[in-house]
């Protein structure tokens, strides 16, 4: 299995944020959680990962950070 980009959660206190996701990428969310759960054990909460995507996501634009 390739490595997940995706690895523990940090501990943070979170904003409330309401959305709604195509059924293709909520299924994609729980199949990436549970990768997680068998590589490290911790059990993921799909909806967790959202953020820590988005994260990562905005962090890799460099035209976003500039």
């Amino acid at each position: 299995m390739p490595k997940l980009k995706i690895g523990e959660l940090p501990d943070d206190k979170p904003v409330k944020v309401s959305t709604e996701l195509p059924a293709a990428v909520h299924r994609d969310l729980i199949a990436y959680a549970e990768a997680l759960t068998r590589q490290g054990g911790q059990v993921v909460d799909p909806t967790k990962l959202i953020a820590a995507m988005l994260a990562r996501f905005m962090a890799t634009i460099e035209d976003f950070l500039n």
